[in-house]
């Protein structure tokens, strides 16, 4: 089964995403901020992340960067989820390591894609 680690703060958002994506048969784990998020993409060594940008303690910009100076741990996807759906936004995101970018509301059909894509490319890179 595919691993996503997802990092939201807002309570509600993180448990309809989580409950969708079990449903679809990730198998899920949260963080709430961003300093947790680096920590546990260390630990747990997910398939994916799926980083809330607007977040305590750590932004998301920068436990993405964090994450990418991680050797053991620097090739894991990361897609930025944000409710600014700016173009400076998607650009920042994408600088900060992030592989992709989608804004809230979240087209849910179209993330898991964008999760399996990478997934899939992230697989074959390893082999």
């Amino acid at each position: 089964m595919a691993h996503v680690l997802l990092v939201e703060d807002n309570e509600l958002n993180r448990d309809m995403l989580s409950r969708r994506l079990k449903r679809c048969g990730w198998v899920v784990s949260s963080a709430e901020d961003g300093w947790r998020a680096v920590c546990m993409a260390e630990q747990e060594r997910p398939d994916v992340i799926l980083m809330d940008l607007s977040l305590p303690v750590l932004s998301g910009w920068d436990a993405t960067r964090k994450i990418r100076q991680m050797p053991e741990i620097n090739d894991i996807p990361i897609i930025a989820l944000s409710a600014h759906a700016m173009l400076d936004d998607r650009t920042s995101a994408l600088a900060a390591g992030c592989d992709d970018f989608e804004t809230k509301p979240i087209d849910f059909d179209r993330l898991v894609t964008k999760m399996n894509a990478l997934r899939l490319e992230r697989f074959r890179d390893e082999h």
